[in-house]
């Protein structure tokens, strides 16, 4: 069985009771990042053994976690939890690529919900929340201008991810492309510096320019009226 289970965002205090049960009743998590999950796993005293998946895995070892999975040649098969360096796996990383191969083979895939940034700032944001688009991460640099052009008759809410040394450059194509829109910045959700920025997108921009970006960005962009 392939658990897939949402870790804190930032706050330890997240976690729920069943994804800390479930790490500590697996046989092998797979996280992002080992290092990095094993202070949260610390935290909880979970002591489950460690092994790391991420946008480098190889399809040679896809392949190999899906035969423990299924248990060959005379071993049992093998239950896995799936976590992500923050938030719900498969949400802008590769989680899929697992657990695509994993209902393939007729593993059965059982997710164990938690945290998201993107919904975490969303629902705090005060836009319309019942119609979205979610975009990931923008692409850095091929693509950008034809996807905020085909964003201008966008009619949701808009919400991506950004980094700090890209978000200015970000709020000045909006408001190249877009114009004068309300805005809604999260910043550092769930941590002790968290912070929402609204307004109006030349606002926003000023704010930025005034306050050097730091920490990890959602972007909220309100629909076309």
């Amino acid at each position: 069985m392939l658990y897939i289970v949402a870790t804190p965002i930032g706050n330890l205090e997240d976690m729920t009771f069943r994804a800390v049960r479930v790490l500590k009743e697996v046989d092998l998590i797979l996280a992002e990042d080992t290092r990095h999950s094993g202070i949260l796993l610390k935290h909880y005293e979970i002591k489950t053994r460690m092994s790391s998946f991420h946008t480098h895995t190889t399809q040679a070892k896809v392949e190999h976690f899906v035969r423990e999975l299924k248990g060959v040649d005379g071993e049992a098969p093998k239950d896995m939890a799936l976590i992500t360096d923050a938030g719900t796996p498969g949400i802008s990383d590769p989680a899929y690529v697992l657990v695509n191969a994993a209902i393939k083979a007729g593993i059965e895939v059982v997710p164990i919900p938690g945290p998201s940034a993107f919904l975490t700032a969303l629902s705090a944001s005060g836009a319309m929340t019942n119609r979205f688009v979610y975009l990931g991460f923008l692409p850095i640099k091929k693509g950008r201008q034809t996807l905020f052009t085909a964003l201008q008759e966008e009619e949701k809410t808009i919400v991506f991810y950004e980094a700090p040394q890209r978000i200015l450059k970000t709020l000045r194509e909006i408001e190249k492309y877009l114009g004068e829109r309300e805005l809604v910045i999260g910043r550092e959700l769930t941590k002790k510096f968290e912070e929402f920025v609204r307004g109006e997108t030349s606002e926003v921009i000023t704010h930025f320019e005034e306050k050097k970006p730091k920490g990890e960005f959602v972007v909220i962009i309100n629909g076309k009226k």
